[in-house]
Formats: C-alpha cells, sequence, structure tokens
C-alpha cells in the first residue's frame, strides 16, 4: 500500500478533503458534513485510506478530537503558512475550499519534515488549558466593559474616576452601586464617606477628606433629569454586570489553583515561584508549554516558541535582530510576567532585566513587554526530554 496524505479545509459547516499518494496523484475528494454522520464518515474514510499524515489549519477542536481518535497523525499548520504557500499552486488569486484542501495535502506531503506533528497533551493539561483560557476572556470582557463604564461616568459623572485604584474592584463597584449619579452624591460628608469606607474595609492611604476634595473637584454636568435618570440606570446594570464577573473569574481562579496542584507538573512551574499564591501565571505556563517533553527538545526551541529569541535579518550590508512576533503569544505573556515577578528577588546576573549600577539622572522608560533573550534558569529541566 502506498504511502497517503490528506488535506482537510475545516469550516463550520462542512469539510472538504483531498487524498494523494507519494506522487501527488489524487485519490479522492469529497466533501462531508460538520455533523455525527458526517464526522464518522469522514474518519472511516481517512482510516480506510491509510492516510499516513493529515493537514489541517488549527491545532484543537472538535475535528482534531475525532481525527486522532481514529487514530490519525495530525500536521496542524497556522492559515498564514497556508496563505503563502497558495501562490506555489496557481497563477491567479482564485480561492476555494477544495483548493486549500489541494494545498493542506501538497504541504503534508512534500514539506511535512518543515513542520511539527501535533502532540496531544494529557487530558489534565487540557482541562487546565480550558480553564486559563476562559479566565483570560473573562478578564477582557471585564476590561471592555471598564473602559464602558468609564465612558459612561465621563459623560455625567467624573468624580469617581480616579478615586480608587481600579474601576472593577470591589470598593469602587461599591461606591458606584451607592451612588450612581451625582444627585445621589449630593449629602455625601466626610463622616458618611468614612462610614462607607470603615464597612468596605478600605486599605488606601487616603483620608474621607482627601476622596472627597478629589470628588468634588471633577467638573459637575448640565443634563435634564430624564437624561440623568437614564445614565444612573445604565451605570447601575454595568455594575451589576461587573460584579457578576468577578465572581466568575474569582470561582475560576480557585478551579486553576486546585488544577495545578493535583497536575503532575504542577509543583515544577509552582517552584518558579516566590510567592506560594500565584497560580494563574504557573498554570498559564503549563497549560501553554504542555506536559509532553519532546514537543520543545532544547531550551532554545522553548524559547522561540515563546518569543523570547530574537530573529536575525541580513541583507547584503545590512544585519539587525528584530523582535519575534510569530510565537504563541499566551507564552510570551507567560514568560514575561515570570520574568518581571523574578527580577524583584532573584540576582539573574548580567542582562537586560538586571539594573544598571551606574546612577542616572532620569531613569529610562519601563518596557511593558520586556525582551529577555533568555528563558528563566529554573525552566531549562523543562526543555530536557523524559518521559512524562
Amino acid at each position: 500500500m502506498r504511502s497517503t496524505y490528506a488535506g482537510v479545509d475545516w469550516a463550520s459547516e462542512k469539510h472538504d478533503v483531498l487524498i494523494a499518494d507519494e506522487t501527488g496523484e489524487k485519490i479522492l475528494a469529497a466533501t462531508f458534513v460538520h455533523d455525527e454522520a458526517g464526522l464518522r464518515s469522514l474518519c472511516r474514510t481517512l482510516v480506510r485510506h491509510e492516510v499516513r499524515l493529515v493537514a489541517i489549519e488549527r491545532p484543537d477542536g472538535l475535528l482534531v478530537e475525532r481525527l486522532l481518535d481514529a487514530g490519525l497523525r495530525i500536521l496542524p499548520l497556522h492559515p498564514n503558512q497556508v496563505a503563502a504557500a497558495r501562490d506555489r499552486f496557481r497563477v491567479s488569486g482564485g480561492k476555494s475550499d477544495r483548493f486549500d484542501a489541494f494545498v493542506l495535502c501538497e504541504l503534508a506531503r512534500t514539506d511535512h519534515h518543515r513542520f511539527r506533528v501535533l502532540e496531544p497533551d494529557s487530558d489534565q493539561t487540557k482541562a487546565l488549558r480550558a480553564l486559563t483560557r476562559a479566565r483570560e476572556d473573562l478578564v477582557a470582557t471585564r476590561t471592555a466593559l471598564c473602559n464602558q463604564l468609564r465612558a459612561e461616568l465621563a459623560r455625567f459623572w467624573p468624580g469617581p474616576l480616579g478615586l480608587f485604584t481600579d474601576l472593577y474592584s470591589r470598593i469602587s463597584l461599591a461606591f458606584l452601586e451607592r451612588y450612581p449619579s451625582p444627585a445621589d452624591a449630593h449629602g455625601l460628608g466626610e463622616a458618611r464617606l468614612h462610614g462607607f469606607l470603615t464597612r468596605q474595609h478600605y486599605t488606601g492611604r487616603q483620608t474621607p477628606a482627601k476622596l472627597l476634595v478629589k470628588l468634588r473637584r471633577a467638573p459637575e454636568t448640565r443634563i435634564g433629569a430624564l437624561e440623568l435618570a437614564t445614565r444612573r440606570a445604565l451605570v447601575l446594570s454595568l455594575i451589576a454586570t461587573l460584579k457578576t464577573i468577578n465572581e466568575q473569574i474569582k470561582s475560576l481562579e480557585r478551579q486553576i489553583a486546585t488544577a495545578v496542584h493535583e497536575h503532575p507538573d504542577g509543583q515544577v512551574f509552582l517552584s518558579l515561584f516566590k510567592k506560594p499564591t500565584s497560580v494563574v501565571c504557573a498554570a498559564e505556563l503549563l497549560a501553554e508549554i504542555g506536559d509532553c517533553r519532546s514537543r520543545y527538545p532544547t531550551r532554545d526551541t522553548l524559547a522561540a516558541d515563546a518569543g523570547q529569541a530574537a530573529v536575525a535579518k541580513e541583507s547584503g550590508k545590512r544585519k539587525a535582530a528584530c523582535f519575534r512576533w510569530a510565537c504563541n503569544k499566551r507564552l510570551r505573556q507567560a514568560i514575561v510576567t515570570l520574568a518581571d515577578s523574578s527580577r524583584h528577588h532573584n540576582p539573574l546576573g548580567p542582562g537586560p532585566l538586571r539594573p544598571s549600577p551606574r546612577p542616572q539622572a532620569r531613569p529610562p522608560p519601563r518596557d511593558p513587554h520586556p525582551r529577555t533573550r533568555l528563558v528563566p534558569h529554573p525552566m531549562a529541566p523543562l526543555a530536557r526530554p523524559h518521559p512524562v
């Protein structure tokens, strides 16, 4: 039996499949509906033709799980890689699902050695990855709602903006829930504000008098009673939504902490942090790196996938090292968080994270994305291949 390769163009309603042998001769071109019967027929067809490798434009999802469950080897390709390879097989700029399946099949047949075959993680790692990414989505939603609430307050009640550290914090939402409009805060005095801060266990360093000065220094609104009542109701609805999201984020963080401590590799990643409560970043590292050690055989491969290795560019006499944009963005952010937290208490030696011993009249601006060239030393054991 000759070796066969397949390209699957994933879509929400149907999947176009092309199967070819090692010489490029087409064996089968078909379309399967995205339902239970269609997925079963697709898996049976690929197994019956003894497909060696299946190329697809995504690394996870229901279709990928079904293909893995059927015993097939998956070659996940980034959509940008497929888009760049289309011009190798066409003259015009045409595009179709069947053509994309052909491109995927040809990449699996001729260039499979240039890509990495999908190595599935354990069920615990997949569950942890689902928790961390769900929390990340909720945090992004909370940020969007905070921006909407800030814009709404700026239109008619700018006083509470900047009164407390975060607009989504418990004390800030409690204050806005009690005083959602300037009319509600008309009789607010120092004694009443002191009582509110005491009930909310305020730990800031501002006195009630200073907070009142900030609140009353804001410009006053000049809108009608009906518009004021409408905007007051909008603020209360946004506050209720933010309180619900905060509760869900805290619930997810508790589940993440439990999942990290129960994971076989959890203690390895937790040991990278000084505080025992730093579980979210450790969980993100574990979820994105995974528990398959052969995925990153060396420390350099891990650094490259995390965006911590520079990209060398040379043209004529010009040589430059540029920032690596093509990487795992979630893994890069987790490693940047680890590097930023570890520099406060770990002597990393000479490097970009070590402060300069020379005094400076004006400190340099802080880079929001520290670009370290090396992965921190405690992560070196993760790059050594050993059984899971």
